[in-house]
């Protein structure tokens, strides 16, 4: 006889006796008593029927159902930071930039090309006025950067100078910090206007600029050039200063 039944058969006798002695033994009690015991050999004969039709196959799943809360939870990867914290990447044969305008008193100007400042707070070579940074179009490789203080000293002569003085075949990225306008000359404006900005003779106090050229060669009509903000004491998101812009972009390595 297999265990489970022997086991099943000392319980069954025990449950039988102590049934046997709490009911009177009359035929009600008889009948009473046999009843429940019918009712305990169906409830363990089903159970015992079950528990063989159900092979180890099925239980295993249930069993993993339980697990699912101990396993590890898949999570997407990080993004993959771009250069010049674009949102996209550019392709691997081009140039990344961004120009961010100065913003108020503490947020100063940015130049970002193929993922190095060029002119930064961190670089301490930003300044006041209009920002400058040169860049050979063949190599990818800064050349000179300057700042031209528009409110203080006479400083658009030297800018249209430095303009001039750029090598053929290089980009010219130029940005704003602080007021770009009060002192610049409209000779100064002209030679930038003649590297392609369609905004330079619209610069007025505190404009937000932001601007890229090239020399002795020409840029793809779709990316982002120019972009400018003026100053507008209902609108100015600063004391006194408009909101910053910025462009940014991939510049293809081809163009010459």
């Amino acid at each position: 006889m297999p265990k489970k039944i022997q086991e099943f058969v000392c319980c069954y006798e025990s449950i039988f006796m102590s049934l046997w002695f709490s009911y009177p033994h009359s035929l009600a009690g008889v009948v009473k008593l046999g009843r429940i015991l019918v009712t305990l050999l169906a409830a363990w004969c089903l159970g015992y029927l079950l528990a063989a039709l159900l092979t180890q196959k099925t239980i295993t799943p249930m069993a993993n159902l339980q697990d699912i809360g101990k396993k590890p939870v898949l999570r997407a990867p990080v993004p993959k930071r771009q250069k010049c914290d674009h949102w996209s990447p550019c392709s691997p044969g081009s140039y990344a930039y961004r120009i961010l305008s100065g913003g108020g008193k503490e947020k100063l100007a940015k130049i970002c090309f193929e993922d190095e400042l060029l002119i930064s707070e961190e670089k301490g070579n930003v300044g006041r006025g209009i920002n400058i940074a040169i860049v050979n179009y063949k190599t990818g490789k800064v050349t000179s950067t300057k700042f031209f203080d528009m409110w203080k000293g006479d400083h658009s002569g030297e800018m249209m100078a430095f303009i001039k003085n750029a090598p053929e075949k290089s980009l010219l990225l130029m940005v704003t910090h602080d007021d770009g306008s009060t002192r610049l000359k409209n000779d100064a404006k002209k030679s930038v206007e003649e590297l392609g900005s369609k905004e330079i003779w619209n610069m007025k106090f505190r404009s937000s600029w932001v601007f890229i050229a090239a020399k002795g060669f020409r840029l793809p009509d779709d990316i982002q050039k120019e972009k400018i903000n003026h100053s507008d004491r209902k609108k100015n998101r600063y004391n006194g200063w408009p909101a910053e812009v910025q462009i940014e972009g991939c510049i293809p390595r081809n163009l010459i």
